[in-house]
């Protein structure tokens, strides 16, 4: 798959199919989707291509929104590489090509600059910038641009899930049907629910970062832990407790199995939220190395314990756990 980022020059000579999206976490309804668009540019002899975003096209509209993002830009080219999809077109979004309708935007970007002829949109979206008499369109107007200027435009079906619960609260999600979406996933993993959101990714939920030193509090009880920065302020974050995750660690082969906490270390007195992780089997030194955290499963609440020794007693437990 190649990779390029639109500009005033790009001109692409060759027409192709296409699908518009931000495509946050390339979830299976992503899939589901750029799968319909490869077999669809396939049968027309077209190559298949994706269109995406530099940034979050709210965050141009709405400038003090903060999105909480499922994959960095270079996550999502990355999964995206792994669909079939022939290229991936990133629009560098800005305050003019927010102001474009919906009908300046498919003749002038997509099918003038990209050459896209066919055009598979997903079941829910939406692009071109509002007002008072463009506010209600929707895929029936864009099937109408697009004949005015000559491309076909089709609608993507939706991938629906059918998940039990997983915690013993009950949530929304859990009725007996939902759309795969990524603003599902956010909530899941905002519930702590992180093997209902792997099932909805196609795999574990997945935070990198480089290894910062801490407290040594870890250390001192036996447990050393590592503390993660994440690399981007913007992903998002699950919801605190204690999970079973896998750990990659750079320069090291393999995945190790870990714990994670996620919380301010309550036991001592601990106000900033921290992401410490201690891996289970492995002896190296990972300071200053990047590591990436996959959330498995979720294992329990933060709780304030009435010793160290208590919270050490606790932590061999949940490395129990997270080893089963």
């Amino acid at each position: 798959m190649k990779t390029i980022l639109l500009s005033e020059d790009t001109l692409m000579t060759a027409p192709c199919a296409a699908t518009i999206g931000f495509f946050d976490g390339v979830h299976l309804g992503h899939r589901h989707l750029l799968k319909d668009l490869c077999q669809a540019a396939s049968q027309r002899g077209l190559s298949a291509v994706a269109v995406t975003f530099a940034r979050h096209p709210r965050q141009v509209v709405q400038t003090d929104w903060h999105p909480q993002l499922l994959t960095t830009l270079d996550e999502k080219a990355a999964l995206l590489a792994e669909t079939g999809i022939d290229l991936l077109v990133v629009l560098p979004f800005d305050e003019a090509m927010a102001a474009l309708t919906a009908r300046e935007f498919m003749r002038q970007v997509l099918y003038r600059q990209l050459g896209v002829r066919l055009l598979l949109t997903g079941y829910d979206n939406h692009f071109g910038h509002r007002t008072p008499q463009t506010a209600a369109e929707g895929f029936d107007d864009y099937v109408v641009y697009g004949r005015e200027i000559g491309m076909e435009v089709r609608a993507g079906t939706p991938l629906t899930s059918h998940l039990s619960p997983l915690t013993p609260h009950p949530s929304p999600l859990t009725s007996p049907s939902f759309t795969v979406s990524s603003s599902v996933v956010r909530r899941l993993l905002q519930e702590g629910r992180a093997e209902e959101a792997a099932r909805c990714l196609g795999r574990p939920y997945m935070l990198a970062g480089m290894v910062a030193h801490g407290q040594q509090i870890g250390r001192q009880m036996g447990y050393p832990t590592a503390n993660l920065q994440p690399d981007d302020p913007q992903k998002l974050i699950p919801r605190e407790g204690v999970y079973a995750v896998q750990v990659e660690t750079e320069g090291v082969d393999g995945r190790f199995s870990g714990v994670t906490n996620i919380g301010s270390r309550p036991t001592f007195q601990g106000a900033e939220t921290t992401i410490e992780t201690h891996l289970i089997d492995f002896h190296g030194d990972v300071y200053g190395r990047r590591l990436k955290l996959y959330f498995l499963r979720w294992l329990r609440q933060e709780q304030q314990f009435a010793s160290p020794a208590l919270l050490a007693r606790q932590i061999e437990e949940d490395i129990r756990q997270a080893t089963l």
